[in-house]
């Protein structure tokens, strides 16, 4: 019998400056409106004749060492959240400013827009059986606020003050500012069981299994080497509109490789059944053969309109060799993008000229309007490109392309002190411009190869190696490197993120994002602006203005992006017909299922 979720259709509209009074309701649109009434049966991306059954075995690289995703020391295995861990509600895939309950049966903010309520759905279990609680949503809150979780749960919850529980079924969260995107974040946050974790959620014995209320349950871990997830046959929302069509397998193994490469070769075998690939050598050679030929493998391209925000070679400015944005700058030049993607990615990328790539909020032509108000209240910090120069990454098209741009480098690290020696760019003391490059992929040092030799054009000393996954973690949230290949995944709708991303008081916080350790106080205002902004117009001229700021800082010379997934699988899987819009692949194979 189908199951429908008992849900007011009255809609609400969560857009600041349009009132809007405290109603009930199924989702949440921070543009005014739902693509899905309240009694639709499943999202138009999955599909009604998907059936149960049968293993899907996908993979990682590295390993694991626990089984608590929230703290900051350790990695958990891949999926964990996603599995094992219902939130309050579910974002939409083909909208890009909406959320449908899950957890939370009706959804109600107030008309001041500084708290809202939740009613939880009376069916609402977690894998051991027990009921959803309020007390556990305030648990869950409180703890994923608190002092021993990783350092980003508390960044992007800081403006919910706290919770107060109302009855039985109604808890309601508090607000320490009026923020449009606040409500939509508060729905997002995981629920787990107060007996989910011994003593602190944030300080819980590693590799204890979690007790969630999502889809599946931890059913078999080799530590570091494998995990297998199985289905929960009595999954309180398997029927529930934002789940029907989903998560359809009764068991979910990750198997773990040391890179990507050995996991390539390992695919092929049919070791595991899916591989999104992010190496365009790969995908252009490595994933051929009589197999692919035959249609027993497949490799098909799925588009997506997702913003694909900024990858990066990063400068951890904490460096005093980095600390002069001249420097910076010049490093930047030394990038033969155009070479690289003909000669290594055969043509698949088109290079990163916005924080916010393929999407509406990329800053455009200069400054006008709101977004140069915005950029005017701190003039006077800001270099001139910012209010002159689009932005435009350098291009090498041309026989002089490279050399011209390393000629412009050396001017610029000439102006900051620097000069050659006995071939070897030292600086005022004679101390010579030396570097490491760290990296994860070892398929990055072919890309390497080439920049570094750019790069020892100028006198540079650049020296690049892959190191294991796990060490590598551990040093970026320590901030313990020079370079690193850094990528920040966006949203249609930034918000809270972006502090941990490039706000001053994340520069010195442990395991944030900002690994480039900016400390700006233009940058700290135009976030506040994004988080706080009153409509979309502001949204999105303070997006645009943040960019400049950002592409200007020069805190990382800009990579490229395309705007597909490229997905390998074999060939036993039926899908949709009808693709999400913004989705990450394991989104997308979640809506699969076995033929």
């Amino acid at each position: 019998m189908r199951y429908l979720v008992a849900i007011s259709s009255v809609l609400i509209c969560i857009a600041m400056g349009v009132p809007s009074p405290s109603w009930g309701a199924h989702g949440l649109s921070m543009n005014g409106a739902l693509k899905y009434p309240a009694d639709f049966q499943q999202f138009s991306y999955s599909s009604p004749l998907a059936k149960v059954g049968g293993k899907l075995v996908l993979h990682d690289i590295g390993g694991f060492d626990k089984m608590n995703p929230f703290t900051l020391k350790g990695q958990e295995p891949y999926g964990l959240e996603t599995f094992v861990f219902d939130p309050l509600a579910v974002a939409s895939l083909d909208e890009p400013f909406s959320e449908y309950g899950l957890i939370a049966k009706d959804i109600a903010v107030a008309e001041d827009k500084m708290s809202m309520t939740f009613t939880l759905h009376p069916d609402a279990r977690f894998s051991d059986g027990t009921p959803v609680t309020v007390e556990d949503v305030a648990y869950s809150l409180a703890t994923l606020k608190g002092p021993t979780v990783h350092p980003f749960y508390p960044y992007y919850y800081r403006d919910i003050s706290g919770s107060e529980i109302v009855d039985a079924t109604r808890i309601r969260f508090l607000f320490s500012k009026a923020n449009r995107e606040l409500p939509m974040i508060a729905c997002q946050i995981p629920i787990f069981s107060k007996n989910s974790f011994p003593g602190d959620a944030g300080e819980a014995e590693f590799l204890t299994p979690p007790i969630g209320s999502g889809p599946y349950v931890v059913d078999k871990v080799e530590q570091g080497r494998a995990i297998t997830y199985k289905r929960n046959p009595e999954y309180w929302a398997r029927n529930h509109p934002t789940r029907k069509g989903m998560f359809n397998y009764d068991t979910i193994t990750v198997k773990y490789y040391k890179d990507q490469v050995v996991a390539v070769e390992a695919f092929k075998a049919g070791e595991f059944d899916v591989l999104s690939v992010n190496i365009a050598k790969q995908w252009a050679r490595d994933l051929e053969g009589p197999r692919f030929e035959s249609k027993e493998l497949v490799k098909k391209l799925f588009p997506h309109h997702n913003n694909a925000g900024m990858q990066g070679f990063l400068m951890n400015t904490r460096k005093p060799m980095f600390q002069d944005k001249k420097v910076r700058k010049a490093i930047g030049l030394a990038l033969d993008f155009e070479w690289t993607n003909n000669a290594l990615f055969y043509g698949q990328y088109t290079r990163s000229e916005s924080f916010f790539s393929n999407s509406y909020l990329a800053a455009t032509g200069l400054p006008e309007g709101l977004e140069l108000e915005y950029l005017s209240t701190y003039k006077n910090e800001l270099p001139p490109e910012v209010f002159t120069t689009p932005l435009k990454a350098p291009v090498t098209d041309g026989t002089a392309g490279l050399r011209k741009n390393l000629r412009e480098a050396m001017a610029l690290l000439k102006d900051a002190g620097y000069s050659i020696k006995d071939g070897v760019l030292v600086n005022k003391n004679g101390e010579p411009f030396a570097f490491e490059i760290i990296l994860v992929n070892p398929s990055f040092e072919r890309v390497m190869a080439a920049y570094v030799g750019n790069l020892e054009k100028l006198g540079m000393k650049v020296s690049y190696r892959t190191i294991d996954s796990t060490l590598y973690t551990e040093r970026l949230k320590s901030f313990d490197f020079d370079m690193i290949v850094a990528a920040y995944g966006q949203s249609q709708s930034p918000g809270n993120e972006q502090r941990n991303f490039w706000h001053s008081e994340a520069a010195d916080q442990p395991g944030s994002n900002n690994y480039a350790g900016i400390k700006s106080k233009a940058v700290d205002y135009l976030i506040d602006k994004i988080i706080y902004a009153g409509n979309q117009e502001e949204l999105v001229a303070a997006s645009r203005a943040l960019d400049r700021v950002l592409w200007y800082g020069y805190y990382l010379v800009p990579n490229w992006y395309m705007s597909g997934h490229r997905i390998a699988y074999h060939n036993k899987f039926s899908m949709p017909e009808v693709l999400p819009d913004y989705y990450a692949p394991l989104q997308l194979i979640m809506t699969w299922w076995l033929k």
